[in-house]
């Protein structure tokens, strides 16, 4: 973890913050990591993601808006459970291969940074080394964030960046509130049954328009609506 922690301290780019989350995952003897800040919204956006079966089970939790990532960022503390304390989400993610979720908050008092989750594929507690090192590095991934600079950050590097846009569009599409517009969106990606940032850029690129129920038949918008 030292190791892990002295390659924090460079900001060489979005390759290099890979290499630091692979080797963090290894540390921590996980088989996925994720890395995401919180909005003012408390909602997280993901940074790292380490392997598909944690982006997958990162990408569920921020459709369903629920999990342990929301409730660590929410509540500030360490969430040490299986995800079948959420059935809904224990239902969705029975094929990832996700058996054991750790989810770490990253901040400081009342000031809400952001989330480190480690992903297992098999079931059963994480060890005290484990918790430890943990804490340690979201901790530091807490002061990197705060002083403005997180490793493999730009200007586009949200990867949810693109739920936001189309939650825009809906929500003058359909005269509904942005919160409401996020909701079309997160009811017609559950009920498809496709990811949510899929959706968003069919919203985005015009292929799929929603009704008030949050139902759209994925055909192209007419011409005159794409102006």
């Amino acid at each position: 973890m030292a190791e892990v922690l002295r390659l924090l301290q460079r900001d060489e780019g979005f390759d290099a913050a890979a290499e630091v989350a692979a080797r963090a995952a290894a540390t921590l003897g996980v088989d996925g990591l994720t890395v995401s800040l919180a909005t003012e919204s408390e909602r997280a956006e993901l940074m790292w993601c380490t392997d598909e079966a944690a982006g997958q089970f990162e990408d569920l939790q921020f459709t369903l808006g629920e999990g342990p990532g929301p409730d660590a960022v929410r509540g500030g503390a360490m969430v040490l459970v299986r995800p079948g304390r959420w059935p809904t989400l224990g239902t969705e993610t029975a094929g990832l291969g996700a058996r054991a979720v750790f989810c770490f908050p990253m901040g400081i008092g009342a000031i809400r940074v952001g989330v480190l989750a480690v992903v297992r594929r098999t079931a059963g507690p994480l060890t005290d080394g484990q918790v430890g090192d943990a804490q340690v590095l979201a901790h530091a991934l807490t002061g990197r964030a705060l002083g403005g600079r997180v490793p493999g950050q730009d200007g586009a590097a949200l990867l949810h960046a693109v739920v936001h846009q189309a939650t825009g569009m809906v929500s003058v599409q359909l005269k509904m509130s942005l919160p409401q517009a996020l909701l079309r969106l997160r009811a017609h990606a559950y009920s498809s049954g496709r990811p949510l940032t899929d959706v968003s850029r069919n919203v985005v690129a015009r292929r799929l328009r929603l009704d008030l129920n949050g139902n759209g038949d994925g055909s192209p918008l007419p011409d005159s609506d794409k102006d």
